[in-house]
C-alpha cells in the first residue's frame, strides 16, 4: 500500500504525456478516416455513378471490419504485447488506405476499406486500455478526457481537409492524406509505448473469434435490410435471427471458456452492464447524426463538401469544452450529473434538428449542431472511464475490447438504421420533388436519433453516483463460481 502512494505521489503528467499523445495520434489516424468519409459520400456516389445505399455499404463494411477484429484486440496485445500489436495496426492501416486511394469500382473501394477496418480495429482498444493502466484512479477522468482529443480534432479537421481535397483535387486524396500522419503515429509508437513481456502461453478462443463477427456482421446487415425494405423482408429477417441465435450461442461458449475472447463475466457487475448499454444508446443516437447532418447540408442545403466540412467547427469548439470540463466534474461528482447534462444537451439539439427543412437558417442548424457536440464531448469518454472503472483492473485488457466493440457495432447500427430509413423516406418521395420535400425527410429522420438519446436520458438518471470502486468489483469477481 506504501509503494502505491509512493506512486501516486510521484505521479505526473509529464510522464506519461509522450505515451497519452502516441495513443491519441493512433486514435485521431482512425478516426479522421471516418470523419472523412461522411462528407465524401456524396462526392463517392457521382464518381463511381452508383446509389446512397452502395456508398453507405464503404462506410458499413468499414465498422463490420472494425468490430470483428476488436474482439482478438484483448489476446493479441496479451499474446505478443500491446506495442507491438498497435505499430502492427498502424502499418496496416496505412497500407489499405494507399489500397483505398487506387479504387476504381465501389466493390474495390469497399474491399479495401475492410482491410482498412481489420488495421484500424485494435488501435483504439489496445490504446485506451495502455493509458487507463498507467493512470491513477484519481485522474482517470482527466487524462482520459485528453485522450478525447483525437474524437474532437478529427470531426474539425476531418470534414474541412475532405472538402478542400474533393473540391479541389479529388477524392482518391482523403485516402492519401493517412500515410503521413500513420508515420507520425508510427514513429511515436515505436519510440513512447512502453513495452511489455508477452504471455505466451495464451490460447486462442477460434471458436469465439469465428462466431463473433458472424453475429455481429448478421445483426448490422439485417438492420440495414429492415431499415431500408422493412421489418418483414425475407434478407432483413433471416439476418437478424442468425445473428441473434449466433450471439447466443457466443455468449454461451464464452462465459465456458477459462481463457475467453471476450471476458463476459464483467457483465456480472449491474454498475458495468448499465454503463455500457448506456453508451450503446449515445453512441446510436451520436453517429447516426454526425452522418445525417454532412448529408443533410450537402444534398438539401447545396453545400459543397468544403462549405459543409465548415458547418462543423461550431461543434468541434464545444465538444472540446464539454470534454476539458466533463473530465474534471468526473473526478469531483462521478458519471451521473455529467452524464444527465451531456445527454439533455444532445435530445434538445437533436429535437431542434427534427424541425429542419431546406430552408431552415445557417444560424439555427450550426447551434443545433454545436450543442450536440457538447454533449458529445461530455459523455462520450466520461461514460467509457466509468465502464472501466465499474470492471476489475486485472481484466482492463480484456474489457476494453468489450466496450470498443459495443461501440463501433452500435455507431454502426446508427449509421445503418439513419442511412437507410433515410433512403426509404426519400424512395417514398413525389417523383417530381422538390428541395423542400427532401428538407423534411432529414427532419423526420432525425427523429430516430432523437428517440434513442431520449432513452439514455432516463438510463443516465439511474446512474450510481459513487460507482464501485476495482477494488470491489475484484473481490466480487474472486467470489463468483
Amino acid at each position: 500500500m506504501a509503494q502505491f502512494q509512493n506512486a501516486q505521489a510521484e505521479f505526473s503528467l509529464r510522464k506519461i504525456l509522450p505515451i497519452l499523445l502516441t495513443v491519441a495520434a493512433g486514435m485521431f489516424l482512425v478516426i479522421l478516416d471516418s470523419t472523412v468519409m461522411n462528407v465524401a459520400v456524396p462526392k463517392l456516389v457521382q464518381s463511381f455513378d452508383t446509389n446512397l445505399g452502395t456508398v453507405q455499404w464503404v462506410i458499413t463494411a468499414y465498422t463490420l471490419a472494425m468490430s470483428a477484429v476488436i474482439p482478438l484486440a484483448g489476446w493479441f496485445s496479451d499474446r505478443f504485447s500491446a506495442k507491438r500489436v498497435f505499430i502492427s495496426s498502424v502499418v496496416l492501416f496505412v497500407l489499405a488506405s494507399v489500397l483505398c486511394s487506387f479504387a476504381q469500382t465501389p466493390e474495390q473501394l469497399i474491399i479495401f476499406r475492410i482491410i482498412q477496418g481489420l488495421g484500424g480495429g485494435m488501435v483504439a482498444p489496445i490504446g485506451i486500455a495502455t493509458v487507463f493502466r498507467i493512470s491513477p484512479p484519481d485522474k482517470r477522468g482527466s487524462i482520459m478526457g485528453i485522450l478525447g482529443i483525437p474524437m474532437l480534432l478529427a470531426p474539425i479537421l476531418g470534414p474541412v481537409l475532405s472538402g478542400s481535397l474533393i473540391e479541389y483535387i479529388n477524392w482518391h486524396w482523403i485516402f492519401l492524406i493517412n500515410i503521413p500522419v500513420g508515420m507520425i503515429a508510427l514513429l511515436m509508437a515505436l519510440k513512447y509505448l512502453p513495452s511489455s513481456n508477452p504471455v505466451h502461453e495464451m490460447k486462442l478462443d477460434v471458436l469465439g473469434a469465428f462466431l463473433a463477427p458472424i453475429a455481429f456482421a448478421s445483426l448490422v446487415f439485417g438492420v440495414h435490410q429492415a431499415g431500408a425494405e422493412g421489418l418483414l423482408n425475407v434478407w432483413a429477417l433471416a439476418s437478424l435471427v442468425v445473428g441473434a441465435v449466433v450471439l447466443l450461442i457466443f455468449i454461451w461458449h464464452e462465459l465456458r471458456q477459462k481463457q475467453p475472447l471476450l471476458e463476459l463475466r464483467t457483465f456480472r457487475s449491474p454498475a458495468f452492464t448499465h454503463g455500457i448499454i448506456l453508451g450503446w444508446t449515445n453512441q446510436i443516437a451520436l453517429f447516426g447524426s454526425l452522418l445525417l447532418f454532412t448529408l443533410y447540408l450537402q444534398q438539401a442545403k447545396g453545400l459543397s463538401p468544403l462549405e459543409a466540412g465548415l458547418y462543423v467547427i461550431p461543434q468541434a469548439i464545444l465538444s472540446t469544452i464539454g470534454i476539458n470540463v466533463g473530465g474534471k466534474l468526473f473526478d469531483k461528482f462521478g458519471i451521473r450529473p455529467v452524464a444527465i447534462v451531456g445527454i439533455t444537451s444532445l435530445a434538445c439539439a437533436l429535437f431542434a434538428l427534427t424541425r429542419i427543412t431546406a430552408d431552415t437558417s445557417s444560424v439555427y442548424v450550426m447551434c443545433s449542431f454545436a450543442f450536440v457536440g457538447l454533449g458529445q464531448g461530455l459523455t462520450m469518454m466520461q461514460i467509457n472511464t466509468h465502464v472501466l472503472k465499474s470492471a476489475p483492473k486485472e481484466l482492463v485488457s480484456r474489457v476494453t475490447p468489450i466496450t470498443a466493440s459495443a461501440q463501433q457495432i452500435m455507431s454502426s447500427f446508427g449509421i445503418t438504421i439513419t442511412t437507410a430509413y433515410l433512403t426509404r423516406q426519400i424512395r417514398n418521395l413525389p417523383v417530381q420533388h422538390t428541395i423542400e420535400h427532401l428538407g423534411r425527410a432529414f427532419g423526420h429522420t432525425f427523429w430516430i436519433t432523437l428517440c434513442f438519446s431520449l432513452v439514455a436520458l432516463v438510463l443516465s438518471l439511474f446512474l450510481k453516483k459513487s460507482p464501485a470502486t476495482n477494488s470491489d468489483k475484484q473481490a466480487g469477481m474472486s467470489r463468483t463460481p
